[in-house]
């Protein structure tokens, strides 16, 4: 919230910050006004969606710091082309850190997560529907049309788990949830950031790994081919016999019957008892076997005190190995 200036500050000042809020108040409003036209189809992208081609990574520490990226490459000798991040409501894009990925001929992939906070308190996707969050949605995508290179962006990821408010733990109904994820969309289309890429997040059926845990097929929570861009698939390997077929192969089927869109494993890390090695190693393989665009590995200890960090020479070397037979995106 901007702060109000001296007393005895002069007319200029107050005139300025008038415009400013007028250009803020317009800049809303044509959004909301837009975002109610007919759809007009998915938004442009740029990014090539050639097999095999993607090779990511969610380093720790990211988007604060760049060391986790830095390190990932010194270690495995990879170039990722994607450097995931996890953004909470009403945090601004990271356009440092977009702008050093950038730099280093990587797209950012955005985890755009409703997860509100003590001060905030919970994010209801019915209110991202109807219009309460505009100002906010309407800052984010102006910033990401001023960044002007690709970005991948991701709303409300995992929904048809059952770990985030907006799961199927929570109060929102999977209709609910498509009419947030489109009025995000629309907002964005509106302000004209046509440098996204939409990527709806799903995570791995319960069938396609043995547990116990009720985790449904991801179709109802499904936004229409106009909204969605590529999929992302999420999914770990815990088990030593946990192989990439039966982990995501279900939910690759589950996917296609709704759409062909290009599908992106947008997290996936092993345990140290799966053998991370053996892993790797068939992750890579599983990608290329099923034709998807590649794989981001998260590379850090998740909230359980899970590690899956590449963190041994022989982990190192597979990942080295696993990227060799990949081609640069657009090559």
């Amino acid at each position: 919230m901007m702060q109000q200036g001296k007393k005895g500050s002069g007319r200029l000042r107050g005139v300025v910050i008038t415009c400013v809020v007028i250009v803020a108040v317009v800049a809303v409003a044509a959004a909301i006004t837009l975002s109610k036209r007919p759809d007009s189809g998915p938004l442009p992208v740029k990014l090539p969606t050639t097999p095999g081609s993607y090779l990511g990574v969610y380093a720790k520490g990211s988007p604060a710091t760049y060391s986790g990226v830095t390190s990932f490459k010194d270690a495995t000798g990879t170039h990722p082309d994607v450097l995931m991040y996890y953004s909470g409501w009403f945090e601004p894009f990271q356009v440092s850190f977009a702008q050093k990925a950038a730099s280093e001929g990587a797209v950012p992939l955005v985890q755009l997560d409703p997860m509100g906070s003590k001060k905030e308190g919970p994010i209801s996707l019915a209110a991202i529907a109807a219009g309460r969050y505009d100002p906010y949605l309407s800052s984010y995508a102006v910033a990401v049309k001023a960044y002007k290179h690709p970005v991948i962006l991701s709303f409300a990821h995992e929904m048809n788990g059952s770990w985030y408010p907006w799961g199927t733990r929570g109060a929102a109904s999977p209709q609910t949830y498509v009419k947030a994820w489109r009025h995000v969309v629309k907002i964005f289309r509106a302000l004209r950031a046509t440098n996204v890429t939409w990527m709806w997040t799903v995570n791995i059926i319960n069938n396609a790994h043995g547990s116990t845990n009720s985790i449904p097929s991801p179709g109802p929570w499904w936004p229409g081919s106009a909204y969605v861009n590529w999929v992302g698939i999420d999914g770990y390997y815990l088990k030593p016999t946990w192989e990439f077929a039966p982990l995501f192969g279900p939910t690759i089927t589950a996917v296609r019957e709704l759409t062909t869109d290009p599908i992106l494993i947008a997290e996936t890390g092993a345990s140290p008892p799966a053998n991370k090695p053996a892993k790797i190693a068939n992750v890579f393989a599983g990608v290329q076997h099923y034709g998807l665009l590649g794989m981001v590995w998260f590379n850090s200890v998740n909230s359980n005190g899970v590690d899956f960090r590449v963190d041994s020479s022989a982990a190192e070397a597979a990942f080295r190995k696993g990227a060799s037979t990949y081609k640069r995106p657009g090559s």
